[in-house]
């Protein structure tokens, strides 16, 4: 079960890797209808007749999209009668999903340890800094193994 899980993961990144060179693409201030638009040098009404809307309802869609509150079907749906390809997708900020996992992991193993030892200092029972940094390795390993769903909380 556990290769199963490695292996969705491997596959994720795989497919997500792609997209990690459109993070450095800088969306127009206006949006990207209004710039293709514009670069096309096509009215709004003309935009409108491809939608079937009018020429306000074209300023809608072009300042709902600026405004970040367009849905993705317009989005295709303006693509599409623009005879363009609407793409969408993630790029883990960490530059894979593996890694996501990874600081996940370590953060709730941290979590975990340094609370357990701070209870163990009151009983005059704490651990060395070298003994507190390999727990944390091994529990994150081991969370990582599990996937558990504590590691989203």
């Amino acid at each position: 079960m556990r290769n199963k899980k490695k292996l969705l993961i491997e596959q994720l990144d795989q497919k997500l890797k792609p997209f990690q060179k459109a993070e450095m693409v800088v969306v127009p201030e206006k949006g990207w209808i209004n710039t293709i638009r514009i670069a096309l040098n096509m009215t709004m009404a003309q935009l409108g007749d491809k939608l079937g809307i009018t020429r306000q309802g074209v300023k809608r869609v072009e300042d709902s999209e600026a405004k970040g509150s367009i849905s993705i079907n317009s989005l295709k749906e303006v693509a599409e009668s623009l005879d363009l390809k609407f793409v969408y997708g993630f790029v883990p900020k960490d530059g894979t999903i593996d890694n996501l996992i990874n600081r996940k992991a370590e953060n709730l193993a941290r979590k975990i340890v340094l609370r357990t030892n701070q209870n163990m200092q009151l009983e005059n029972q704490g651990i060395s800094e070298k003994k507190i940094n390999d727990s944390i390795i091994d529990l994150a390993n081991e969370i990582k193994r599990e996937m558990r769903k504590s590691l989203w909380d």
